[in-house]
């Protein structure tokens, strides 16, 4: 284990070469209408959602944009190669997910999200989305050396136009 007191980082070379590496890849079944009314009407519940998430018409609907095509099902999920799906609370889980040797801290918590939105996601698009491990940076705290590890999750459609962007940023010490 990593102790902060003793040492100036704990990112390690192994960790800044895989910067950039994909975790893992999803891709969606096709949304239909019917996965956009069923978003809405639980999102917006007890109100009715607006009318243009509900009624169709000569287009397809068009989904809100916080809608998510992989809540009920993922048609393909693909981890990185030498990775391995670790456990969730695992405070490494990032650096196992790549196959590269995590800095042992013991602790770790949300540092928050940030999202962007692009060209809107309507019935009939297949999303895929792309999780990259994009950066680390270090901050001292008041119980040593904080890592602070973004990764970042890219969705486009079938034409390649990105959908949406999320960054989230996890904090480990």
């Amino acid at each position: 284990m990593t102790d902060s007191a003793t040492h100036t980082t704990n990112i390690t070379p192994e960790m800044k070469a895989a910067l950039g590496t994909e975790l893992g890849r999803r891709v969606s079944y096709p949304i239909t209408d019917s996965d956009i009314r069923r978003w809405a009407l639980a999102v917006y519940w007890p109100d009715l959602p607006p009318a243009r998430y509900l009624a169709g018409n000569d287009s397809a609907l068009v989904a809100p944009e916080e809608f998510n095509p992989f809540a009920w099902a993922v048609s393909e999920t693909i981890l990185h190669p030498s990775g391995v799906d670790a456990d969730r609370n695992d405070p490494d889980r990032t650096e196992k997910q790549l196959g590269v040797t995590g800095p042992g801290l013991k602790y770790m918590l949300n540092g928050g999200m940030e999202t962007e939105y692009g060209a809107s996601m309507r019935a009939g698009d297949v999303i895929t989305s792309v999780t990259t491990l994009a950066s680390y940076s270090e901050r001292p705290g008041r119980l040593g050396l904080m890592l602070l590890s973004v990764t970042e999750d890219t969705w486009t459609n079938q034409h390649e136009e990105i959908v949406k962007r999320g960054r989230t940023t996890l904090i480990r010490y």
